[in-house]
């Protein structure tokens, strides 16, 4: 049995500011990750696609508040930031369907 992916000591090298501010990130981190583990079964960011972020703004945050959805956003823009990769979360892929 293997053990669970540490997204703390993943996004520890790009955290920064107030520790109240990390806590933020690292809680809405972990909801980011169970909540595509649960879907896809992919609980390390190496393996999530594209999709998977999209799924999460469109389907998983829908009845959120454009707070909360903007807040999520600095998050996952942290997870990409880490993971070098040059995904773009634009107002197009949280945008709501109203």
């Amino acid at each position: 049995m293997s053990t669970p992916f540490d997204i703390a000591l993943f996004l520890s090298g790009v955290l920064s500011g107030s520790k109240a501010k990390q806590q933020r990130h690292l809680r809405q981190a972990r909801i980011i990750q169970a909540a595509i583990q649960q879907r896809w079964q992919r609980d390390n960011p190496w393996s999530w696609r594209h999709k998977h972020l999209r799924w999460f703004f469109t389907e998983y945050l829908e009845g959120h508040s454009d707070a909360s959805c903007y807040y999520y956003r600095l998050t996952a823009s942290l997870i990409l930031k880490r993971m070098g990769t040059t995904w773009t979360l634009g107002a197009k892929t949280i945008s709501r369907q109203y």
